[in-house]
């Protein structure tokens, strides 16, 4: 292993052993209007706030021991070959790293995902058909107890790194990958089967031989076979690259993503100055007054990480594209029905996951189908969706994205009672809000000027790798 990759592996890794700064000291803002100015009063009452919610700042540095053991270094960084290598790509043109890009947190570039038959572009200009969400960020979903906007992956236990009550998937995995450790690595076994994320619809067969196919080529690659033989004895001793090997060392790679060293965490752990005033008092109307932590919890099975991992309808525009590769729900074709998808109940739909805010500020658009650009225009429309969904429309997204939008009095009928009564707040505690969620919640190291440097500068595949803007 080289020694770029084991100082990039130690960066990604930072927040595993303790506090690192590596951005300069923050100035603190002055007083926003409207709140209180007593940095003492402030101090005080998001103190209780953390408190009370059990938030300690330290959830980064429990990986290793919810793990039960050190991260594998060598088995991430064939992970991390492996994520932006499109050999487990059977439609040719898209790997991990196409819709889960280093230059916005392991997120998509998107509003809505573009998988296959893309422009082999990852960035603002990739273009192709569209999926019908948008690609959720990776980074930290190690401690995530539901994956996907609809939880179609969940650990029983509500702990990923436990599986004794199994993990649970659509079928026709169901609950037979409930024999791997983490959540995370039976999850792996999942992206290159999805026909409009990597696999594309020409290759017959189901799940399984897709499968097959990948490491019947992985096993044709002499470099891919020195690479795994390096990690496990017994492809050293002859035998065959299996799908359990790819999928641990995908899982491993993803281990080493995690990013929750924010100011909200320093200042948890006692650096006082970690937050800017205008950021304390948006935590304060996020744990208060907002009351934005109901869904977007940090704590119990959250693991801190700004999500209660539960379905709510928030009562998000419906966006269709004008060209894609997914059938939309509904009589006009231009609805996503969400939870209802999986579980076939109707008093499900328009239901989805919390988002968790970690390093929400890495992400080019919000929502589960990117309806909105601005991270301002998002926490507004959540303040008071009923309204918003009134004046709501599409001029800020790309050209395919702006057409009517889906039929929204259906899912407003269904809005969570959490959403109902809206939240009044004046411009300036709205800044603050937006101060706190986009600034206090973001992991420097986590910045694409950082991330980007995974990005192998050769593939061991030999193919053409996408182009990252």
């Amino acid at each position: 292993m080289s020694r770029r990759w084991l100082l990039i592996l130690a960066l990604a890794g930072a927040g595993l052993g303790g506090c690192v700064d590596i951005e300069p000291a923050r100035t603190v803002a002055p007083a926003t209007a409207g709140l209180s100015a007593d940095p003492s009063n402030l101090d005080a009452t998001l103190r209780t706030y953390l408190t009370s919610h059990g938030f300690t700042g330290h959830i980064a540095s429990t990986l290793e021991a919810r793990l039960g053991r050190r991260i594998d270094r060598q088995l991430a960084d064939l992970g991390r070959q492996l994520w932006f290598d499109p050999i487990h790509g059977l439609n040719g043109d898209n790997t991990c790293g196409g819709c889960h890009s280093p230059t916005n947190g392991f997120g998509d570039t998107q509003p809505i995902a573009i998988g296959i038959d893309n422009n082999r572009v990852v960035g603002p200009d990739r273009s192709g058909p569209r999926n019908q969400r948008r690609t959720p960020m990776v980074i930290n979903a190690a401690f995530y107890p539901t994956l996907m906007w609809n939880s179609r992956f969940f650990a029983r236990s509500g702990d990923p790194f436990d599986n004794r009550r199994g993990f649970v998937f659509p079928a026709p995995e169901g609950t037979t990958l409930s024999y791997l450790p983490y959540l995370l690595s039976a999850q792996a076994f999942i992206p290159p089967t999805e026909r409009t994320e990597a696999a594309g619809f020409h290759f017959p067969g189901g799940n399984d031989d897709i499968r097959r196919e990948v490491v019947r080529r992985l096993n044709a690659s002499v470099t891919y076979r020195q690479l795994f033989a390096r990690v496990f004895p017994e492809i050293l001793a002859g035998g065959p690259i299996e799908f359990d090997h790819f999928a641990h060392a995908i899982a491993e790679f993803e281990l080493t993503l995690v990013f929750a060293d924010a100011p909200i965490d320093r200042y948890a752990r006692g650096v006082r100055n970690a937050l800017t005033t205008s950021e304390k008092q948006g935590a304060v109307l996020f744990f208060g007054r907002a009351g934005c932590v109901k869904c977007h919890a940090v704590s119990g099975q959250s693991n801190e990480m700004f999500s209660d991992f539960r379905q709510h309808v928030a009562g998000v525009p419906q966006i269709a594209p004008s060209f894609g590769n997914v059938t939309f729900d509904g009589p006009g074709a231009n609805e996503d029905f969400g939870l209802e998808q999986v579980t076939g109940n109707a008093a499900d739909r328009y239901a989805f996951r919390t988002s968790p805010l970690r390093n929400v500020a890495l992400q080019p658009a919000f929502m589960h189908n990117g309806a909105f650009v601005r991270l301002e225009d998002a926490i507004r429309y959540h303040l008071d969706a009923v309204s918003g969904a009134a004046t709501y429309n599409t001029s800020r997204l790309p050209a395919d994205l702006r057409g009517p939008a889906g039929p929204s009095q259906p899912v407003l009928e269904r809005l969570d009672p959490l959403l109902r009564t809206p939240v009044r707040l004046t411009e300036d505690e709205m800044q603050s809000l937006v101060d706190f969620v986009r600034d206090g919640l973001l992991d420097p190291a986590a910045r694409p000027r950082h991330l980007q440097r995974l990005i192998p500068e050769k593939l061991p595949s030999g193919l053409a790798g996408l182009v990252f803007r």
